[in-house]
């Protein structure tokens, strides 16, 4: 009963910040990792292909303004309008296209076999319903990606680390999912089997990548559409 409860006002907690509070949401993204936030969404770009982006949950827009000045057509979805007008402020700052949706992942506004990658950083649960993967799948041109932060990790040992990692675990965002080796400071996964079966059950084929950085590890979801040969 209290598991329930708590879950409860974990969600309750998390959609304000994306909803009535998104203000906070760069400040409190910050503090939360010692800064190490965009660092983590910025791990992914080097998995990024083609022209074509759409990231789902763009959340204020810093990747899609990354991505459009490294030269990629990019599209954002989000259901947050809070959000939507921030990445909008955004993207107008810096001059460039606001190619922006409000909609669900289990329902995009998109022709099929039209996008080189999908993008989603630090997504809650919607990532792996099934609707979602099979609308994603859709959109997808052969062999194209979805790409997916889960998580990032910091590998400092000090009371500050401990604490962070704490409140990650106790709102519900890493349930354990790493053993840290303490030779090499690097975690490994021990619990994502099940997402992976879910990527796979969708007709995608997935590794996982662990990107080192300074203070920090972000985990990287890289799930290939399977091209029809690849499926017998």
């Amino acid at each position: 009963m209290m598991r329930k409860v708590w879950i409860k006002l974990v969600r309750f907690g998390f959609r304000l910040l994306y909803y009535e509070l998104a203000w906070t949401y760069d400040l409190v993204s910050w503090l939360v990792s010692l800064g190490e936030w965009q660092r983590w969404q910025a791990a992914a770009l080097p998995f990024v292909q083609g022209p074509s982006i759409l990231e789902i949950g763009h959340g204020p827009g810093h990747l899609l303004v990354t991505l459009q000045e490294n030269g990629h057509a990019v599209f954002g979805v989000d259901l947050s309008p809070q959000m939507g007008r921030q990445a909008q402020r955004r993207l107008r700052k810096h001059q460039l296209p606001a190619n922006l949706v409000r909609a669900k992942a289990q329902r995009l506004p998109f022709k099929p076999d039209y996008f080189h990658t999908v993008l989603s950083t630090f997504p809650t649960d919607y990532i792996v319903d099934s609707e979602t993967l099979t609308a994603v799948h859709e959109l997808l041109v052969e062999n194209g990606r979805l790409i997916v932060v889960p998580e990032g990790h910091l590998t400092g040992r000090g009371l500050l680390h401990r604490l962070i990692d704490w409140l990650f675990r106790i709102t519900g965002q890493r349930d354990g999912a790493f053993e840290v080796d303490e030779a090499q400071n690097w975690p490994h996964p021990t619990l994502w089997e099940p997402f992976r079966q879910r990527f796979e059950a969708a007709g995608f084929q997935v590794h996982i990548e662990h990107v080192q950085l300074k203070r920090s590890v972000a985990t990287i979801f890289v799930a290939t559409k399977a091209s029809p040969n690849s499926q017998t």
